[in-house]
């Protein structure tokens, strides 16, 4: 397996899904009772939604399974390798749309999917970018956002950066509002009540008047009675506009082509 140091010194190289060598503390006649990879994994799921990835930690593992810290390193090397494993597995939640279905709806049931992961689980998206991530979960996503976008028309040379701008869009934007409802939650506010109160005390700001103003005619001509309501809209109308912009790009291109 790939140790601690191996990572600091090759951290593009190393990755848990790399190297399939059998731990070296490993003897599986001598192995823990009642462990294996998968529940590992799935505890380590658990403790990461439940109290997130600043205070994830072998020892505080090793205590949610009942075993001694050492116990873990029969199955894997590094705490990295555990959170590899870990994101791994929940881009197993992601919905895989019908491949005989138009494009767009292929688009919007894989985006929105990935969404609500970065969503359920805000661990994901830093890490998203620390790791390869090319677990078998993992890649079978990237397989399903790759042939919707061969779907969509265009030439294979901006199909790279159509699937760039859908899924930072995202992303980004997944990653926003898992961190806006996780504050809201540690606040013990709904959402609405968390905006309403943060809208209070930026209007109590004379130098902020001007800006306040203008943000509040922009959000009522959005509409929407709740934060639900309001990012709902702004998310569709976003995908919309992305969707758009591919099929005039492809229209272009065809154009161009004649």
């Amino acid at each position: 397996m790939v140790s601690a140091a191996d990572r600091v010194k090759n951290p593009a190289r190393t990755s848990v899904w790399l190297d399939q060598r059998v731990p070296a503390r490993t003897r599986r006649s001598e192995s823990p009772v009642g462990l294996d990879r998968d529940r590992i994994t799935a505890a380590t799921v658990r403790l990461l939604d439940a109290e997130g990835l600043a205070k994830f930690s072998m020892r505080r593992l090793a205590a949610e399974l009942d075993v001694t810290a050492m116990s873990l390193y029969w199955y894997v090397d590094t705490k990295d390798d555990l959170l590899e494993l870990a994101m791994d597995s929940v881009f197993a939640e992601i919905v895989t749309p019908d491949e005989a279905a138009d494009w767009r709806d292929r688009l919007r049931e894989v985006a929105r999917s990935y969404r609500e992961l970065l969503v359920r689980h805000i661990w994901v998206s830093p890490l998203a970018g620390h790791f390869l991530n090319i677990g078998p979960h993992a890649m079978l996503f990237s397989y399903a956002v790759q042939d919707i976008v061969r779907a969509t028309g265009l030439p294979p040379k901006n199909q790279t950066g159509a699937l760039a701008a859908v899924f930072q869009f995202v992303y980004g934007f997944g990653t926003i509002e898992g961190h806006f409802v996780e504050r809201c939650r540690e606040a013990g506010l709904s959402q609405d009540e968390y905006f309403q109160q943060a809208m209070g005390t930026i209007r109590a700001e004379p130098h902020l008047e001007k800006l306040v103003a203008t943000s509040l005619e922009t959000m009522e001509a959005r509409g929407g009675g709740s934060v639900d309501e309001m990012r709902e809209r702004d998310y569709v109308f976003a995908l919309d506009l992305l969707i758009a912009g591919i099929e005039t790009m492809r229209a272009r291109a065809e154009a161009a082509a004649q």
